[in-house]
């Protein structure tokens, strides 16, 4: 299926619906440190309800830990900057959605080396900011299993 990857997210109750939506979409979440909150915390464990226990979670150091972790994977950047709609990509299995925290997105180092089309956006109203992250997480990871024909579906 398909990598859902956190960059450095600080809202536990994002985390923990974020946790319950790859239980049940089946793709493999991925924190990337410094976290703003402990993996052990109350609202955490709240909004992921009980499904940490059915889904694959990795923590990683930095940036370039997941890398390692996941050499070759494909990387698709959701970010204000994004130069296409999130419907647009052609999605592969084993495919990295990245997502930035949800204060300051993604570091500059990371925006800097992906391919503009790499960079993908999800539409707004003119004048707003952002998405709620476990939102633009939901609709991007069920576009990208869509596209599978929702394999392994029930």
């Amino acid at each position: 299926m398909f990598n859902i990857a956190l960059f450095e997210p600080k809202i536990p109750q994002n985390t923990g619906n974020i946790i319950r939506l790859a239980a049940n979409n089946g793709c493999q979440l991925h924190l990337i440190e410094p976290l703003g909150f402990d993996l052990q915390e109350k609202s955490l464990r709240r909004s992921g309800l009980d499904y940490s226990d059915m889904t694959r979670i990795s923590v990683h150091k930095n940036y370039q830990s997941l890398l390692d972790a996941l050499p070759g994977q494909r990387i698709w950047a959701l970010t204000t900057r994004g130069t296409r709609y999130y419907h647009e990509a052609q999605y592969q299995p084993g495919d990295i959605l990245l997502f930035g925290s949800e204060t300051a997105g993604l570091a500059e180092t990371i925006h800097q080396s992906l391919p503009e089309e790499n960079k993908l956006r999800v539409p707004m109203q003119p004048n707003n900011r952002s998405l709620n992250l476990s939102n633009t997480v939901a609709l991007v990871s069920y576009e990208a299993w869509r596209q599978q024909q929702f394999v392994g579906a029930k």
